[in-house]
């Protein structure tokens, strides 16, 4: 069976961590599926808000996840902190693909890779909608340098 291979995120929007809560792990007492989309969640939270954006106002656009793909790589555990690293890959009319690295911070293992696809989505008329300019600009100006700002 071929595995999908996630690319990593060759510009960095987001660096952060997140410390792995008794409700990310499943019954095999490791980080769940699930969870790591959640981890995904929070990460695309924190940087939108620090650009003073909604995921239902992004620049004057809501944002919904059209797809998702996630490569586990290794396991993670209650506690274990985390880094996530968050870039952007193709841009769109009316999206854009925001790709994931989580490294557990200890020893730099890769955990897994994951790639969503964000569909900008006008709540009120109830359609896709066109990709914000101010939402594109900040989506261009990803730090192509490894090291950026802890949020």
């Amino acid at each position: 069976m071929a595995r999908i291979q996630v690319p990593l995120p060759a510009a960095v929007l987001l660096r952060t961590q997140i410390r792995v809560r008794v409700g990310d792990i499943n019954y095999g007492n490791h980080l769940a599926n699930d969870a790591v989309l959640g981890l995904c969640h929070e990460s695309r939270m924190r940087w939108l808000a620090a650009h003073g954006f909604t995921e239902l106002d992004a620049g004057g656009a809501g944002l919904i996840m059209g797809d998702a793909a996630v490569q586990y790589l290794a396991q993670a555990h209650y506690g274990d902190i985390l880094e996530i690293e968050m870039g952007c890959g193709d841009i769109g009319r009316s999206g854009f693909e925001l790709r994931y690295h989580i490294r557990r911070q200890n020893d730099g293992k890769s955990i897994a890779k994951i790639q969503t696809g964000m569909v900008c989505f006008d709540y009120t008329a109830q359609k896709i909608t066109r990709l914000p300019t101010r939402l594109a600009d900040i989506l261009n100006q990803a730090e192509l340098l490894s090291d950026g700002p802890l949020l």
